[in-house]
């Protein structure tokens, strides 16, 4: 179950983390991108709950922090990747797979 609140906690957290760049467009004013900050702040309220019922659940802080942190930086970059049309280079889509690789050493790596 506490995965499930853990996977809760990065979906939410990266459709907080993706509605901020609606926030910061040109000419962007907070009139005319309120919802946009409302998405935000709930995103990202949301996200602490799920990650605090996460480690109520038993899921230790290191590991659950690490994909928390891991996932949602592969997420958001693959978002922003296809979403917004921003670049990706050799070397950050090599940054992607090493970041994917340590949350996947970190999690086999707990003794259960």
């Amino acid at each position: 179950m506490g995965y499930l609140f853990l996977a809760l906690a990065i979906v939410s957290e990266v459709v907080a983390t993706t509605f901020l760049k609606f926030t910061s467009g040109e000419g962007a004013t907070f009139a005319s991108r309120w919802w946009a900050y409302v998405i935000v702040v709930v995103g990202y309220l949301a996200s602490f709950v799920m990650l605090a019922l996460t480690l109520s659940r038993g899921v230790p802080l290191g590991i659950a922090y690490a994909v928390w942190g891991g996932v949602g930086i592969v997420l958001v970059t693959l978002i922003s990747w296809v979403v917004f049309k921003e670049f990706l280079t050799l070397v950050q889509l090599i940054g992607i797979v090493l970041v994917v690789g340590g949350v996947l050493l970190l999690e086999l790596g707990v003794k259960r």
